[in-house]
């Protein structure tokens, strides 16, 4: 069986560019507005937000259409968003403490980038709902959580890095891409914000270089400690819980059978007996799911 049950092929993996694009682009553009644009973000966010629901469906109807997603992934997909959306409270935001983070970096290793983007997407959504988060920045946090797990699963493949160098690894990554969150979800943020100072303030029309000087010294005055907290929260959770959760995830796609078909034969047996009787063919992979 593969190591990644929900492969990624060519529709989705244009799907994914597709929204990648159109995320960098609704995060970035403000940098490159003139001073008479009206502010960035104040706006956009509903587009956007109308915009990333269909490309969302898009890449989970891409990644069917390419054999790689099932019921039975859809339903593991729900399953784990709810569970990550429940995480989210329990930190409830304090000093960037989100357990989440591990659940994603760990649920992207097992089922590939394409399931990765769309988890986190979908979980980021349920959470909001759950937490009351609703508002201009939810799209925006749905594209950066997306980005985050879809980062773990493009990660070298467990057949390569197994055990406890997959943890380690798996924790790095956990660690930065905690940062890369948060400087990511800043950007969306900070070109909001005005007066608070010429060195750290968003100016419309400014050279690119120069506001993002700015912006780094934005990030690092407001967000590091945040960020830090979060980055440190995940990488504990994956070194002392990855090992079972691993194990556990790999052991319900090898059950789940993702990857494995299953033919039938409309045809009838002759003979006394058989008259009218359809038989099914199993693959060597249904019958190890059914030993296990």
């Amino acid at each position: 069986m593969s190591s990644r049950p929900v492969r990624i092929g060519p529709r989705a993996a244009a799907a994914l560019v597709l929204v990648t694009l159109i995320g960098i682009a609704a995060f970035g553009w403000p940098l490159l507005a003139d001073r008479q644009s009206g502010l960035a973000h104040s706006q956009d966010a509903p587009w956007l937000f109308a915009a990333l629901l269909p490309l969302l469906v898009g890449v989970v109807v891409a990644t069917i259409a390419d054999q790689g997603m099932d019921a039975k992934a859809v339903a593991m997909l729900g399953v784990l968003a709810a569970v990550g959306a429940a995480l989210r409270p329990l930190g409830a935001g304090t000093a960037g403490l989100e357990p989440m983070f591990f659940l994603m970096v760990l649920s992207g290793r097992v089922l590939g980038p394409g399931f990765g983007f769309v988890l986190g997407s979908v979980t980021m959504f349920a959470s909001a709902l759950l937490t009351g988060g609703v508002g201009p920045w939810m799209p925006f946090q749905m594209l950066a959580l997306g980005w985050f797990a879809l980062g773990a699963g493009l990660l070298p493949g467990p057949e390569r890095i197994r055990g406890r160098a997959e943890l380690v690894m798996l924790a790095a990554y956990g660690f930065a891409g905690s940062f890369a969150y948060g400087t990511v979800m800043n950007l969306q943020g900070w070109v909001l914000l005005q007066g608070m100072g010429q060195g750290v303030s968003f100016h419309p029309g400014d050279p690119v270089a120069a506001n993002l000087a700015r912006f780094l010294a934005y990030c690092l005055a407001t967000s590091l400690g945040w960020d830090l907290g979060r980055a440190v929260l995940t990488v504990v959770l994956t070194l002392a819980l990855g090992g079972t959760l691993l194990k556990a995830l790999r052991r319900a796609t090898r059950k789940a059978a993702f990857d494995t078909p299953v033919s039938f034969d409309s045809g009838a047996e002759s003979g006394p007996g058989h008259a009218g009787k359809r038989v099914q063919t199993a693959t060597e992979g249904d019958i190890r799911g059914l030993r296990r």
